[in-house]
């Protein structure tokens, strides 16, 4: 389990509505985590996914755990299995599953290759998954690598995760996100394009996984949107991939509806008949053609019109004591006649292809090509053995016949030093079309290879189809940081949870932050491009005005250590989990202190979209503010009120109350400070201005590092 954040939703040990025990962290997302957890009554395992505090008051977003907590009438054992939807004391929505204990098949694809007959017994899982969900109206839309888990790590146990998109396609249905595309681009059919999406569109997925699995790479579906929608009009590159897999995969991604496998029940059916019957090879390269005797090797001879003559001759020179006059080279003409009588010719082949690949989980570098000569041959095993580093196999090149052009062999040695600086690269050549994948380590790289590469195809008369990636492989989160850490304008830019390993390929890195102003987005996209290869950027940035971006300068650099704050509506006593109140409400604002926490002061101040600054605690009414002394303890949490509702200011005067007007639109911040004792010297006025409090902040710091045990702040944004 991944280790716990002072920012996590819930925390180890914590229980949820007297049942569910928090065991650990089991990964993280940009709209929540998911949490490993005991049922304290039935001691059931179970994981928890909830929604963050932002997320949990948004209906789209409870409508979305809504539904997928309907998926409990889908009894399947290749479905994970939903228990409830519910909502914790402060708020957050979660939602209830069985635990899954195993590697996903993404998790797999970066340890190894699976192998044929893995894939195809995941294959015949997953479809009866499939089957359940479907019908029942419910399609995945989502299904890919990371969203099937191998139970136990049996490929026979692999189970289907994560319905958080699922669109119910019966009568009145509705799509919790829209008519938008929902998924992921790399495994997503051709008309989710378009927003659509059917049963058959998981069977495309299912077939795009399946080759990502066998080529322990994710899909490259294009860098813009024209790219994106152009690609999946076209067939996946599925050469290479052995039988029956390849049909398989290419009957399930057919780009067009009505060619593409029918229902998740035929896969089942067909793919269930092809496991009854022998196991595929195991072999990751198509085998070479049968091989045929080479000219230095004896065979019986064929019947030749004019042979009896020659042999006769020979005969007769031999009997005349010709014998030196042989080995004397007089008669070279006479030997090449005779030793053509012993040589079978070269077998016509078609296509004539090579086929060369390294890495993506095989033990050694692969070859397999046709050479019309045996100097042809030593070309093609040189340039695969300086790229590879490694000598092919004896028998990796077939003497043959049949090369489309003159400058086929040629060509075909060259292609590997065009290749130059590919990991886990794949080159196929069939006739004149050629292919070429693999990883560079970056950007730039990348576009050296394709340059190489297309010169490659025009000087030798190959058409080409490059699948070329842009690396690193893992792009550490440190690099990513050090391009982001002179951008910001309103404090540090961070990454949300960046995983501690670094990024994987076709990851999403999101970064997060305060701005002055929307455009910086733009600009942080820009900088991270050269550095990040195929990777994707999602900038969520909190824009600010210039009054809130001065008192975050002067912020310190600390852990809230739990403090946190709590907003509602006056009117209702409703958590607002937004933050977000319009003309007319009535905020109400809490501070939420650890009970732990005993000792100390505690000092809450507003900084309005004007830029004025109101000191909410302690005030003129009210200089109390020592912790033990103020606010009331609930469940190991102490919750102290800094902004009230009419009914409470109305029966104590002294209380501070607020109303939104419309003169009053805009961002303001609520900011609490915990300290050992006095934050500042003399408690400050009731209002000041923003500079006035950015400059006593730095000051105090400077003075008496250590004596602010943590902070909390969060916006409060009025709108029409």
């Amino acid at each position: 389990m991944i280790d716990a954040l002072p920012g996590d939703i819930f925390h180890r040990g914590q229980i949820l509505n007297n049942t569910y025990e928090i065991e650990g962290v089991l990964g993280r997302g940009g709209t929540g985590e998911v949490y490993r957890a005991r049922n304290l009554i039935s001691g059931r395992v179970v994981a928890i996914k909830a929604l963050n505090a932002q997320f949990s008051g948004q209906e789209g977003y409870i409508e979305l755990m809504r539904r997928e907590e309907q998926m409990r009438d889908i009894r399947d054992d290749a479905v994970v299995r939903y228990t409830e939807c519910s909502r914790s004391d402060q708020g957050h929505v979660f939602l209830v599953m069985d635990y899954i204990a195993g590697p996903s098949i993404a998790d797999e694809m970066l340890k190894r290759r699976l192998e044929p007959r893995e894939l195809m017994i995941i294959a015949h899982r997953v479809a009866e998954g499939l089957v359940a969900a479907h019908g029942q109206g419910i399609v995945h839309r989502d299904l890919s690598p990371d969203n099937v888990i191998l139970r136990d790590g049996s490929p026979e146990k692999a189970t289907i995760i994560d319905f958080g998109i699922a669109k119910d396609t019966g009568a009145g249905a509705r799509t919790i996100v829209g008519n938008d595309f929902a998924g992921k681009y790399e495994y997503a059919a051709p008309e989710q394009m378009e927003g659509k999406a059917e049963a058959r569109s998981d069977l495309y997925a299912l077939g795009a996984l399946l080759l990502a699995a066998w080529k322990g790479q994710v899909p490259f579906a294009g860098m813009t949107p024209g790219e994106m929608i152009r690609r999946k009009q076209e067939k996946l590159d599925t050469a290479g991939v052995p039988e029956p897999l390849k049909g398989l995969i290419d009957w399930l991604t057919e780009p067009a509806l009505p060619h593409r496998a029918p229902s998740a029940a035929a896969v089942v059916e067909q793919v269930g008949k092809v496991l009854k019957g022998p196991a595929p090879e195991r072999a990751t390269r198509a085998a070479p053609p049968t091989r045929t005797p080479t000219r230095h090797e004896m065979v019986a001879p064929k019947k030749r019109g004019g042979g009896g003559f020659v042999v006769l001759l020979l005969v007769l020179l031999l009997a005349a004591g010709g014998g030196g006059a042989w080995y004397m080279g007089m008669l070279d003409g006479v030997k090449e006649r005779i030793a053509a009588l012993f040589e079978e010719p070269l077998p016509v082949v078609s296509p004539y292809a090579m086929a060369a690949t390294a890495g993506g989980g095989l033990a050694i570098p692969r070859l397999t090509a046709h050479a019309p000569d045996e100097a042809a041959a030593a070309a093609i095993r040189l340039g695969f053995a300086t790229l590879a580093g490694a000598e092919p196999e004896a028998d990796a090149v077939t003497l043959a016949d049949g090369m489309p052009t003159e400058t086929w062999a040629s060509g075909a040695a060259a292609a590997f030093a065009a290749a130059k600086g590919l990991e886990g690269w794949r080159i196929e050549i069939s006739d004149t079309a050629a292919g070429v994948s693999g990883l560079a380590p970056g950007t730039a790289e990348a576009q050296a290879i394709r340059a190489a590469l297309d010169s490659w195809a025009a000087t030798y008369g190959f058409t080409l189809k490059t699948d070329i990636l842009a690396g690193p492989k893992l792009l550490d989160p440190a690099v990513v940081q050090q391009v982001l850490d002179p951008l910001g304008n309103c404090g540090p830019l961070s990454q949300l949870d960046p995983p501690s390993g670094g990024y994987p390929m076709g990851a999403t890195i999101t970064v997060t932050g305060d701005a002055v102003a929307s455009g910086l987005g733009d600009g942080i996209t820009a900088a991270l491009e050269p550095v990040i290869g195929d990777r994707k950027v999602q900038v969520a940035l909190n824009v600010l005005n210039d009054h809130l971006c001065r008192v975050r300068g002067a912020l310190p650099d600390l852990a809230s250590n739990s403090i946190s704050i709590w907003m509602g509506q006056g009117a209702t006593g409703e958590a607002n989990l937004t933050g977000v109140f319009h003309t007319g409400d009535f905020p109400v604002v809490d501070v939420l202190v650890p009970a732990s926490i005993a000792e100390g002061e505690l000092w809450v101040m507003a900084v309005d979209t004007d830029g004025s600054v109101y000191n909410l605690l302690p005030n003129v009414n009210d200089e109390e503010n020592e912790i033990a002394r103020i606010g009331v303890v609930e469940g190991g949490t102490r919750r102290v009120r800094v902004i009230f509702s009419p009914d409470e200011k109305r029966a104590e005067p002294k209380r501070i109350a607020m109303q939104i007007k419309d003169t009053d639109y805009g961002k303001s911040e609520i900011i609490a400070f915990v300290a050992r004792k006095d934050l500042f010297d003399t408690r400050r006025p009731g209002q000041e201005s923003v500079a006035s409090l950015a400059e006593a902040l730095a000051a105090v710091q400077a003075e008496r590092p250590g004596n602010i045990l943590g902070f909390a702040s969060r916006i409060l944004e009025s709108r029409p």
